[in-house]
């Protein structure tokens, strides 16, 4: 039961970094198609900061997890946030 939690904490925390990378790539693109943003922020150098902001979401998940006693799927959550923002740091070096 508690891997089956965190499991779905990690699924989560996915589709919530991706909904926000979407919503973070349209609000910053000025209504352009997200893949001319996206490919655009890569070839500008700022790829990171836009998933970086697409991770936003995964705070309020984390905190309705919090506030309905799911812990394990809180860390679930979690995990992922910490999981992109090491992607995101190597990402940044490479």
């Amino acid at each position: 039961m508690i891997k089956k939690d965190i499991f779905i904490g990690i699924l989560v925390g996915l589709i919530a970094n991706a909904i926000g990378l979407f919503f973070a790539a349209n609000i910053l693109g000025q209504g352009d198609d997200f893949m001319v943003v996206i490919k655009a922020a890569a070839a500008e150098g700022f790829l990171g900061k836009l998933i970086s902001l697409g991770a936003i979401l995964n705070l309020i998940a984390f905190f309705v997890f919090i506030k309905k006693k799911q812990d394990y799927r809180a860390r679930g959550v979690l995990l992922i946030t910490v999981f992109i923002a090491v992607f995101t740091f190597v990402f940044k070096l490479f």
